[in-house]
């Protein structure tokens, strides 16, 4: 479900997204866009989540949430984020077990957890039971998948363990990436979800309290997305 959301090249100059178009100096200068507006695609819906890191080796970034309100993107929320231990990687391109954030533009089909939903979520929020696994084996006719219990066909040396990873998944929401028409070996488990000690193996993770937040104001009616990308470097050329 990738798609390209954002231009950055202006009058042939390259344009921070954090820092939005190029400002005019002098007394006259407006404020700076916000991020969202300066993004071709967000998604269709009224509230979107953006990740952004400095560089595509970076491990760490910017996540804020945003709503569109009156016809302007307000942000709602802020915080650190991780990316993949090998930084960010187009989604088009990446390959599994490479440790790299894929960069794009995704939908969030519905949010999980080990411990229970916060207050508020209105997202279609699962479980995590014992039996609980996410399929990554490229074998399984379940890759990129939710499965109870494990199938015979997926092995669980390639899938995840869920109930295993008590902080990572205490809160979580899928990230729609390779989820749609999953293509094998692209990738499997791209997940919105709590810090652990480092950088992910591949996912988007910030600290418990902005995850919380996130789930008490995501409304599936309001369509959100997530969009991830870089500040500079080849990733941010021309598209998240």
């Amino acid at each position: 479900m990738r798609r390209t959301v954002l231009a950055l090249a202006v009058a042939s100059l390259l344009v921070s997204p954090l820092a939005g178009p190029a400002a005019a100096t002098g007394p006259a200068a407006g404020p700076a866009a916000p991020l969202p507006a300066l993004m071709a695609d967000t998604g269709g819906g009224s509230q979107l989540i953006t990740a952004v890191a400095d560089a595509p080796g970076a491990t760490t970034g910017k996540l804020t949430w945003w709503e569109r309100r009156a016809g302007h993107w307000i942000p709602m929320g802020t915080s650190g984020a991780r990316f993949g231990a090998k930084g960010l990687t187009e989604g088009a391109t990446r390959q599994q077990g490479t440790n790299t954030t894929p960069t794009g533009l995704y939908a969030l089909p519905y949010a999980f957890g080990i411990r229970p939903a916060p207050a508020g979520t209105r997202m279609r929020y699962r479980p995590v039971r014992q039996d609980s696994w996410w399929c990554q084996d490229n074998a399984s006719a379940s890759y990129n998948r939710w499965v109870e219990p494990l199938p015979g066909d997926c092995a669980p040396g390639e899938s995840e363990h869920l109930v295993t990873y008590a902080q990572q998944y205490a809160y979580a929401m899928v990230i729609g990436f390779n989820y749609t028409t999953p293509v094998r070996k692209r990738g499997a488990g791209i997940f919105l979800h709590v810090n652990g000690a480092g950088p992910t193996a591949g996912c988007v993770s910030v600290p418990e309290y902005a995850m919380r937040r996130i789930l008490a104001w995501a409304d599936p009616r309001r369509s959100p997305h997530i969009a991830i990308g870089t500040v500079s470097g080849p990733t941010a050329v021309t598209r998240y």
